[in-house]
């Protein structure tokens, strides 16, 4: 049942989280706190998202999955070692799992092998997260859980294809939906009128959305706005927008400005038994705008196909995605044939990089149903990359598992491919936050294992507090040590095959570095992956890429936002071709939060 918030603002470790609060601010942080999260499942993906989850700081963390570990288990799951194996996944992960925080226990729920997840395991929490569970032990679960107010999350990757469905009651309420800060703006007119037309100053953009409220200050006339309750917007055109009846209100005469005030929003969640049958999507790719509801029957099909074969369809093997599709057009007899047999197909597949998004976006679904802020996603997520398989797909042969770490990835590529990944050559331009992730990731899909495989990292940083919050390959033991060499330490450490094939330096990249990275290096790498936080920077390593015909792939995070480009020479443009649009100019302070320029600092 719920627990009490009365938590001490002094307890939240501000040199620890100080990013994170910057984003989420103390009351959300605070909510966060006093929530215990249960997590069932600790393959891949339900590690992905507890290591998520211990890192943002909530109240507790429980796990349960007594299964035995298996040399598969390696292909995705970073807190497992070869040793491990045979012991409970849950037993094994907790020890790493609980270094991350020493805010955050990790409790183990115990059990036996072949013991499932029961609705007496999940009471006491106000938030379940139930991997790769099949869809009768969801719907036990989540009949309980609508019922009774506690937040229900299940997901699962499948190879290239991914499922989300979030259902947190049927009244939940959302304080803060988009987490950004309120809009506010001066006008110059408001209309007597039952709909009174707002027009802001000097065709300023207002910004606002329809269903937004506002209110305002310092008009003259039309005293009654000022300070007025909230009033909601419908929007007319960028520069207008009307507040609803006005008529009665004094006449305008001039000035005044308009602020958004933040509004509750009241969401209602369907039950996943109610969702099954007239289901929810949430769209993420418009041009596969029919895939969701696909994938909708063939995640279904392929859970009673396990329930019936007790395993999962054989890698590439058509007479089991011939019983797949059938049992998909059972339930929707429009799917699309192709895809529902690419996910039987690919039903083995484990595939890291495909855990780190699916598991990062449930884990900010976690903390959106723990603060209340940010709006959750409603109700279904489908999502797949099978952009990511190459032109000339592998044979049943060439994707049989082999008994190697690598197996969920040979179950989707096939072994040629593992063999030319393995032999990969990439420079790494920084460790922190996203460098982490893409290590890690790398590790796990045996990048540069091979004879011929290297990785060449750059870092010029040292370990910080505030670093262990969200770069998740430091401990508090390795405050003050170089951050390339302890991550190709760690990373080395969760796959022995990399060891001696990562080279870490302290050596910044730029004009003063050109004998450091100079032709012969570029020479002996395959492609570059920046992970900077500065802009000049990334520039530059655009322009070493064009200038030596090197692939590039280029990312970044603000808070909840990122992006991603890939550049690819003669058929992408290069990072460097397109910029950003300038931010507004505040000329009364620019200061920041977190400063990467010399303007940030002055008021």
């Amino acid at each position: 049942m719920p627990v009490s918030m009365e938590i001490d603002e002094a307890a939240i470790d501000e040199g620890l989280y100080s990013r994170q609060l910057y984003v989420l601010g103390h009351e959300a942080m605070k909510r966060m706190a006093s929530s215990n999260v249960l997590i069932v499942g600790l393959r891949g993906l339900g590690v992905e998202i507890a290591k998520n989850i211990a890192l943002a700081g909530v109240k507790s963390v429980t796990i349960f999955d007594p299964e035995p570990v298996t040399v598969q288990d390696l292909s995705s799951q970073f807190f497992l070692r070869i040793e491990d194996i045979g012991k409970s996944r849950a037993e094994a992960t907790l020890p790493r799992l609980a270094e991350l925080n020493s805010y955050v226990p990790i409790h183990n729920l115990g059990g036996v092998p072949g013991q499932q997840v029961t609705v007496d395991l999940v009471k006491g929490f106000q938030a379940v997260v139930l991997c790769g569970v099949p869809y009768e032990k969801q719907l036990e679960i989540n009949d309980w859980t609508h019922q009774n107010g506690v937040h229900f999350i299940a997901a699962e990757t499948r190879g290239l294809f991914g499922a989300v469905f979030n259902d947190f009651g049927p009244k939940f309420t959302c304080v803060d939906p988009t987490g950004e800060q309120p809009l506010t703006g001066m006008i110059v007119s408001v209309e007597q009128d039952s709909e009174g037309l707002v027009t802001c100053l000097d065709e300023t953009r207002h910004g606002l959305e329809d269903g937004n409220y506002v209110t305002f200050t310092e008009v003259q006339g039309m005293t009654e706005l000022n300070g007025c309750e909230p009033r909601k917007v419908t929007v007319k055109g960028p520069y207008t927008f009307t507040i609803g009846d006005t008529s009665n209100l004094g006449n305008y005469k001039s000035g005044g400005i308009f602020t958004q005030v933040k509004m509750p929003k009241s969401i209602e969640f369907k039950s996943l038994r109610e969702s099954l049958i007239t289901p929810e999507f949430f769209v993420t790719d418009f041009g596969k705008f029919d895939r969701p509801a696909t994938l909708h029957a063939g995640f279904q099909a392929l859970s009673r196909f396990r329930s019936q074969n007790n395993r999962l369809p054989r890698p590439r093997n058509a007479d089991d995605a011939a019983a797949v599709v059938s049992l998909a057009k059972a339930i929707d007899a429009d799917v699309d044939e192709k895809i529902v047999a690419e996910l039987a197909y690919q039903a083995t597949g484990d595939l890291s990089p495909m855990i780190a998004v699916i598991g990062g976006f449930v884990a900010q679904e976690v903390l959106k149903a723990c603060s209340a802020k940010f709006h959750p996603m409603v109700q279904h997520l489908y999502f797949d990359s099978l952009e990511s398989l190459p032109a000339t797909l592998p044979t049943e042969e060439d994707c049989q598992p082999i008994g190697s770490r690598y197996d969920g990835q040979i179950a989707v590529f096939g072994q040629k491919f593992q063999e030319k990944i393995a032999n990969h050559r990439q420079f790494l331009v920084g460790s922190g936050a996203i460098g982490c992730e893409m290590l890690k990731n790398w590790s796990m899909i045996g990048l540069a294992s091979g004879l011929r495989g290297i990785i060449h990292i750059t870092d010029l940083d040292t370990i910080e507090k505030s670093n262990l919050n969200r770069q998740f390959l430091f401990r508090a033991k390795d405050l003050g040590k170089f951050k390339a060499e302890v991550a190709a330490a760690a990373v080395s450490e969760m796959n022995p095959d990399l060891v001696g094939k990562i080279l870490a330096n302290q050596e910044p990249v730029g004009p003063d570095t050109e004998g450091v990275y100079d032709e012969a290096f570029f020479d002996g790498i395959d492609g570059v992956t920046n992970a900077l936080d500065n802009v000049k920077a990334r520039l530059y390593m655009d322009q070493r890429c064009v200038f030596y015909k090197k692939p590039l792939l280029e990312s970044g995070t603000l808070g909840t936002k990122g992006n991603t480009q890939v550049v690819i020479p003669h058929l992408t443009e290069s990072y460097g071709s397109s910029q950003d649009p300038p931010e507004k100019e505040t000329p009364s302070c620019t200061v920041k939060s977190f400063p990467n320029a010399i303007n940030h600092t002055i008021e």
